[in-house]
């Protein structure tokens, strides 16, 4: 993968009635930490109808800008709040396809 444009994916699972908890502490975070950050994009929040899980899909510029995202003190301090409401993992990759429809 080259250092260009990349994805983020960060797949959440719930704890049980923690669903509400979470959203709002992942759009203060973003809302205050990752927004301030050089190498960032975009960021969407998509919560599961059922409650049993978030996706967060981030857009940065590049794959060092994610690792120093990761490096932050800030994010490194607000890694523990999520684990109190969910697990977590993550992927990087980069689009490979994209198609919308038009019209």
């Amino acid at each position: 993968m080259s250092d260009e444009s990349v994805v983020l994916i960060n797949l959440l699972k719930v704890k049980p009635g923690k669903m509400d908890a979470l959203i709002e502490l992942l759009k203060q975070n973003t809302g205050t930490v990752v927004r301030t950050l050089r190498g960032w994009n975009m960021t969407r929040l998509i919560a599961a109808k059922d409650g049993a899980g978030v996706v967060i899909y981030s857009e940065w510029e590049s794959s060092a800008a994610v690792e120093r995202m990761r490096s932050d003190p800030r994010m490194k301090a607000y890694l523990p709040k999520i684990n109190e409401l969910a697990s977590l993992d993550s992927i990087v990759g980069s689009v490979v396809f994209s198609e919308t429809r038009r019209g």
